[in-house]
């Protein structure tokens, strides 16, 4: 390994690869996020079939509770069965057979991802990630010497970054 003679020279070293290890989770983190902003539509989407034996005798609560299903709502009752939109629950049986729109496995695993909580696995993957991105920040302004004109180009390009991502943020 070269001798790492001043801290630009080792910012420049550790930008370069660890920007070329990260390259691949980058490219995972930045198509599952452009899959979170259409989770609200059925964008890519399969329809899957369900059925599953509840506890019998479920409220509408409850049972929304137990199928995970946003925005659920029974539309009619029959005796003991309850219609809804995606499907129907029978509260003497407890069967329950319904319908849902579910990006395919690979796809949705990406997007588990970015939706990652502290008591997940991948959360170390995430937090790894984020100090990642930190330190290509920070590291990016010992790319170029500050008296150069690329340098304080980049400053101003920094500044109305940073400027535009908090005006979107309050918008």
């Amino acid at each position: 390994m070269d001798k790492i003679k001043d801290t630009r020279s080792f910012m420049r070293i550790v930008h370069r690869y660890l920007g070329y290890f990260m390259a691949g989770i980058m490219a995972i983190y930045a198509v599952s996020g452009i899959l979170l902003i259409y989770r609200d539509t059925d964008f890519l989407k399969q329809e899957k079939q369900f059925e599953k034996t509840l506890a019998k005798d479920l409220d509408e609560k409850a049972l929304g509770k137990e199928l995970k299903l946003k925005n659920f709502e029974v539309t009619k009752k029959e005796g003991a069965v309850s219609y809804f939109k995606e499907g129907t629950y029978d509260a003497t049986t407890g069967e329950a057979k319904y319908s849902k729109m579910e990006l395919p496995l690979v796809l949705d695993k990406m997007a588990k991802l970015h939706k990652a909580k502290s008591a997940d696995t991948l959360s170390p993957l995430n937090a790894f990630f984020g100090l990642c991105l930190f330190f290509f920040v920070i590291s990016s302004f010992w790319m170029f010497n500050p008296k150069t004109k690329a340098f304080k180009k980049g400053v101003k390009f920094a500044v109305a970054g940073l400027v535009a991502a908090i005006i979107l943020m309050l918008i």
